[in-house]
């Protein structure tokens, strides 16, 4: 009987052992998962082209891009409208237009920016097309962030205010004072980033002969975020569009002044051609990462970059219009300067933004 109870509890201990190798090898062989604190990107697809990101009244991020198809065989989408509450999770609320607007034919509304002014969801955009002679900046407003959006009209068109290729604006405010940051590419000595001042309800320019340049005709797609003792120029150069060989990259410039001078690392200033810190480029995954939005802190006080990137093992949608995906980064700072680990886009499971 002993030694019956003795085989027996060997073989127990035997079938016990085997039973819990045997659920190690299993657990190992698991693809890894991302747990509920952790994301990788990209965090939307297929496309959310130059997105603009702003935390609305009703606790939700939305997230605004350029009018692009999707290849889905639903056509384009007139701004498509996104929304999360955690910047990794997005949803797609629809389109922020109805149709159009009417002030300039045959053009897409590229670049909005949206941004809260006086209680009101005011989207700056772009209106052109590629190699436009004539584009220009309209503004469309609405009372929810998740849109109907009203189309109020017309800025100012790239004839009007005497620089080329006008698009890309971008809103600041400071001092009870109201600025349109604005530019894109052009080789003419007269292209650049520039920057007016807007009237009290942002409908408007104040003065549309009064533009201060910021930056060279190399950049486009201006960002200014302040912090601290400075204000940040973050810009792309390159090109944004053309699939896997998309070269755009964004780079960055401080002031000690809102309208400048911005000066690189190197302390060259970025209203010469070919100037700037790198901060973002493409990987070996990734190509052409740019157009970001602005700076979004979480509660714990870290800073979080949105823009766009391509895949380069899966550059293009149906219809071959790029596949510009939302991507998110952490931007941390290191001597004042701001900086994106490895400068290139993130490729692994990484710590979420607390919300």
């Amino acid at each position: 009987m002993i030694n019956n109870a003795i085989a027996y509890s060997i073989f127990i201990l035997l079938l016990l052992v085997s039973c819990g190798k045997s659920t190690v090898i299993n657990k190992e062989e698991e693809p890894e998962k991302p747990k509920p604190s952790q994301f990788s990107n990209p965090v939307f697809e297929p496309i959310l082209a130059d997105p603009s990101i702003v935390k609305a009244a009703d606790g939700w991020f939305y997230g605004y891009g350029t009018e692009d198809d999707w290849g889905d065989g639903k056509g384009n989408r007139l701004v498509p409208v996104l929304r999360s509450l955690d910047l990794v999770k997005w949803s797609v609320v629809g389109n922020a237009f109805p149709s159009k607007p009417l002030w300039k034919d045959q053009s897409g509304i590229w670049a909005v920016d949206v941004v809260m002014v006086n209680n009101l969801y005011h989207m700056y955009y772009s209106y052109s097309l590629w190699a436009d002679a004539n584009p220009g900046i309209g503004l469309a407003v609405a009372n929810s962030a998740s849109g109907p959006f009203v189309d109020r009209g017309k800025l100012f068109l790239s004839d009007e205010i005497g620089v080329p290729n006008t698009i890309d604006p971008f809103y600041f405010a400071e001092n009870d004072k109201k600025y349109l940051f604005f530019g894109s590419y052009s080789s003419l000595t007269t292209q650049g980033t520039f920057a007016v001042e807007l009237t009290d309800n942002g409908y408007a320019l104040k003065d549309i002969n009064n533009k201060v340049k910021i930056a060279a005709g190399d950049f486009e797609a201006v960002m200014i975020h302040k912090r601290n003792n400075y204000y940040y120029f973050f810009g792309s150069k390159g090109s944004c569009c053309n699939g896997a060989s998309s070269t755009y990259n964004v780079r960055v410039a401080r002031s000690a002044s809102l309208m400048g001078p911005y000066l690189d690392k190197e302390g060259r200033s970025i209203t010469e051609r070919g100037n700037g810190t790198l901060l973002i480029a493409g990987s070996d995954k990734y190509a052409g990462p740019g157009h970001n939005s602005r700076i979004i802190s979480d509660k714990n006080g870290a800073d979080w970059l949105l823009y766009h990137a391509i895949s380069k093992s899966n550059p293009l949608v149906p219809g071959g219009a790029s596949r510009r995906m939302l991507m998110l980064d952490k931007v941390n700072w290191v001597d004042d300067w701001p900086v994106i680990a490895n400068a290139v886009p993130g490729n692994a499971l990484t710590a979420a933004p607390a919300f």
